[in-house]
């Protein structure tokens, strides 16, 4: 190949979309699941430029006949490039992820930083934090030792105004895990997660709703690959570029998920939104029948509400980590925090609104007995739906007119242009 990704496992790279924007060239991923494989590939020396993955950063070095400043400082090359037969060893990494913090508005001067992981990844932000003048910078792993905190003692710092995880650890598939707790840590100022599936992990999340600036690693990674198309073709690529290609791969892979009340036209507008879209479409309640063999009044008489919400969460779980579909929640889904940091992880969720004379009594939903039943609901919910949602629609005229203000509320909080087919 001429250009391309090299890794261990690159089933969910971006690399390929972001390089097809930047540049003229044919971009490839090449997985290599094992470190002979590796050898082999770069023995052959088979390629113009290549960037570089998880877990080989380190292990391309030695095959480097030359490094540049960044990549020896650092110890960790992302990018190879062959000129005259030699191998170029650059790291990108350091100019990307001094960019995502520059972006989000993170600064680290005079903060205690702490990142987890020692990883390529993590010299990279430890050579970064301390170009910003960061007051002290604490390395975490499980493997503690001289110099290196457990994550038993990074909890007792409470004192770190920075997170910086350069672990996989809340990546896709495993997205509902966190290797800290960001309520455990009251100076909180930034969080800082390198991954970028899902677009906002649970450690993010949860630091966000402690008020803390976040960013996640979507930023980096384009920016990294931008300042290696440099290096591949020896031309400039205007800045840019990055925040147009990172707003056109969150609208490609983020769902848009549509909450609110019983009856409030989540499913009929979610159909036409995805058709218009040319995306799938799922209803959490429906799929929950399909997947129970009964219908939700039956759940409800045999298991109680307690057991329909047990199933509803798994479901949510389950299904809200893919990409790029429109799902339609049940109403009730917002009642848990967990099922909407599993919302928001890759999702765009609006709240769709409807008058509440409009909204219909039983037809099937066991807690839509009678109207007063209703007002209660909607007194309860209304702050949680506020509080869950990206953005507000209200359905108060035709389903068509609801779906386009839905669309254009999906494409304007993810800042890319949206017009009707």
């Amino acid at each position: 190949m001429e250009y391309g990704l090299i890794g261990a496992k690159l089933g969910h790279s971006y690399s390929k979309l972001i390089h097809k924007q930047l540049a003229d060239y044919e971009y490839h991923l090449r997985e290599l699941p094992e470190t002979d494989d590796l050898h082999a590939f770069l023995k052959q020396r088979d390629f113009c430029g290549i960037n570089v993955t998880i877990p080989y950063k380190e292990a391309v070095i030695p095959y480097c006949d030359t490094l540049d400043d960044a990549a020896r400082a650092i110890g960790s090359v992302n990018t190879i490039v062959r000129r005259d037969g030699r191998l170029e060893g650059h790291n990108t990494d350091f100019a990307g992820f001094t960019y995502l913090l520059r972006k989000n508005g993170i600064v680290l001067r005079s903060k205690i930083v702490m990142i987890l992981g020692t990883g390529g990844t993590q010299k990279t932000a430890a050579a970064v934090a301390k170009a910003e003048g960061a007051a002290q910078i604490l390395t975490v792993s499980r493997t503690p030792r001289a110099g290196i905190l457990s994550y038993a003692a990074a909890k007792k710092r409470t004192d770190v105004q920075v997170i910086i995880n350069t672990t996989p650890v809340g990546m896709f598939p495993q997205n509902e895990r966190s290797l800290l707790a960001p309520e455990d840590f009251p100076r909180l100022y930034a969080a800082v997660d390198v991954i970028y599936n899902p677009l906002q992990t649970d450690f993010l999340l949860r630091a966000k709703a402690c008020g803390a600036r976040t960013a996640n690693g979507l930023s980096m990674l384009v920016a990294q690959a931008k300042y290696a198309a440099e290096y591949f073709t020896g031309k400039p690529i205007d800045d840019a570029k990055i925040d147009r290609i990172e707003a056109d791969i969150r609208q490609e892979v983020a769902n848009l998920v549509l909450i609110g009340m019983p009856s409030a036209g989540k499913t009929t507008i979610g159909k036409y939104c995805a058709q218009k879209m040319n995306r799938p479409f799922l209803d959490l309640d429906e799929q929950l029948e399909r997947e129970c063999g009964m219908t939700i009044p039956e759940i409800f008489a045999r298991e109680g509400e307690q057991g329909f919400r047990a199933r509803e969460k798994q479901l949510i779980r389950t299904h809200l980590k893919g990409r790029a579909a429109v799902i339609a929640a049940g109403g009730g889904a917002v009642l848990d925090d967990e099922n909407v940091r599993c919302m928001r992880q890759n999702s765009v969720v609006i709240w769709l609104t409807r008058p509440l004379h409009q909204l219909e009594i039983g037809a099937g939903r066991p807690l839509s007995v009678s109207y007063e039943a209703l007002c209660e609901m909607q007194r309860q919910r209304m702050p949680l739906y506020q509080a869950a949602s990206d953005a507000c629609v209200e359905n108060n005229s035709t389903p068509h007119s609801a779906a386009q203000a839905v669309m254009e509320a999906f494409h304007e909080v993810l800042d890319c242009e949206w017009t009707e087919s």
